[in-house]
């Protein structure tokens, strides 16, 4: 199988939907002979920030010298993206190989009726990857919620990390935060140690400290130190543990982010040089999260889908003093859209709304010009990303591109191939 087979076989299971629940994953694991039990697993959860958490765990240990296992989810430009090791994504090579692997060992053990998922299929091409390569460590990314996740399936982690808990998903997670901390506290193991983001809401953090207490697990929040340099969009500085951490991606939310990151590779290995976490969170690159795509004329293009990420962003724009932009604007239907719009609203004279191409489930650009002139930005819809682009620009301003990640793996590629050389 090539590699381009895989990911269009992998991207056919889509249509299976996404069905909660450990069986079909755990049977399939069991018959490749439990890759996952061979493998040491920093497992994080959350609404936001969980991204950028592994992102940093992962470069800390990388830069230890230690053969890192990276398993994030979506990805931005290649699916190759989403299971890494070093920095590296899977060659396309392995992946046809894994993949024809694990489908006929899928094929095998299921039926028409209950077959796996495209999540399952991954998580467990993932764990087998990882396990062949000899992995020293893995940075494990929940897809969604947490007890019933795909990944759930690891008997006992280095560490369970908590990020930011919000409100999203509520269709599957519950309709309140408690409800949705609780599924993401599904990941927390008897006696395994917790790492929670101290930004949390305080109804999400009693639950975590709850769970926490009951598995007998010792429970690490993360201080956020006063002493901030803050570099605007080219991120923060911050002294923490001794340690002088030099944070590359913008926005306060980021240190928070990189200091539970630090936390949680401590705990899963206590004798971690601080040299190697130091060079590893300074060298860290993430597209689409505040990415600068250029400076003159700004250009900035960040994964904010909900109203924590916006209220993100929107501290950004706050710090930087961007106002009277324009924004390039692309959300999931099923998201708290007007919610998350409002939180960014008052930095935008225009609005340029697109339908996410690469997705079923996006808002038509129509549906969500409304929104925005509900939210009082004036908005006008563009007939896909080139001509939105070409407006954006015409107004000589600032321009931030928001909204689904899937917008963001769509249209990276296109401002990219405009302004080709960074400035900075």
């Amino acid at each position: 199988m090539t590699g381009k087979e895989a990911v269009d076989y992998i991207h056919s299971l889509m249509r299976f939907g996404s069905r909660p629940g450990l069986s079909r994953i755990k049977r399939l694991l069991h018959e490749m002979g439990d890759p996952q039990n061979k493998l040491k697993i920093i497992h994080v959860a959350g609404t936001n920030g969980k991204g950028s958490v592994c992102t940093f765990a992962a470069a800390c240990l990388t830069a230890a010298g230690m053969k890192t296992g990276l398993y994030t989810s979506p990805f931005v430009t290649s699916f190759t993206e989403r299971i890494r090791i070093d920095g590296e994504c899977i060659g396309y090579d392995e992946l046809g190989a894994h993949t024809k692997e694990v489908k006929d060992l899928s094929d095998k053990l299921f039926g028409p009726d209950d077959p796996v998922t495209e999540f399952e299929f991954i998580t467990a091409l993932a764990f087998r990857y990882f396990a062949d390569k000899g992995c020293d460590a893995v940075v494990l990314e929940v897809g969604l919620g947490g007890r019933l996740d795909a990944t759930n399936v690891i008997e006992k982690p280095l560490v369970s990390v908590i990020t930011r808990i919000d409100l999203d998903h509520m269709a599957v997670l519950g309709d309140n935060v408690e409800k949705i901390a609780a599924e993401k506290c599904g990941i927390i193991k008897d006696g395994c140690p917790v790492v929670m983001l101290r930004d949390n809401l305080p109804a999400a953090a009693s639950v975590i400290k709850d769970f926490a207490a009951r598995h007998g697990s010792r429970l690490i929040v993360p201080e956020i130190p006063d002493d901030i340099t803050d570099k605007g969009l080219l991120g923060s500085e911050f002294y923490y543990r001794g340690m002088n951490i030099k944070v590359p991606l913008a926005g306060h939310h980021q240190v928070g982010n990189a200091a539970t990151a630090i936390e949680a590779v401590l705990a899963a290995f206590p004798d971690l040089p601080p040299s190697a976490i130091e060079s590893g969170i300074a060298n860290v690159r993430f597209p689409a999260r505040c990415e600068v795509i250029s400076r003159e004329p700004l250009v900035l293009l960040d994964g904010s889908h909900n109203p924590n990420g916006t209220a993100a962003l929107d501290g950004l724009l706050n710090s930087c003093g961007i106002n009277n932009a324009v924004c390039i604007a692309g959300f999931m239907a099923d998201k708290d859209v007007k919610d998350a719009f409002l939180n960014v609203a008052s930095h935008f004279k225009k609005a340029i709304t697109v339908t996410v191409k690469s997705n079923s489930r996006s808002m038509t650009a129509i549906e969500l010009a409304h929104v925005c002139k509900n939210c009082g930005c004036d908005a006008m819809p563009a007939e896909g990303y080139d001509k939105a682009i070409e407006m954006a620009l015409s107004y000589g301003a600032p321009l931030i591109v928001f909204g689904s990640l899937y917008l963001a793996g769509d249209i990276r590629p296109l401002l990219l191939s405009r302004f080709s050389t960074k400035d900075y």
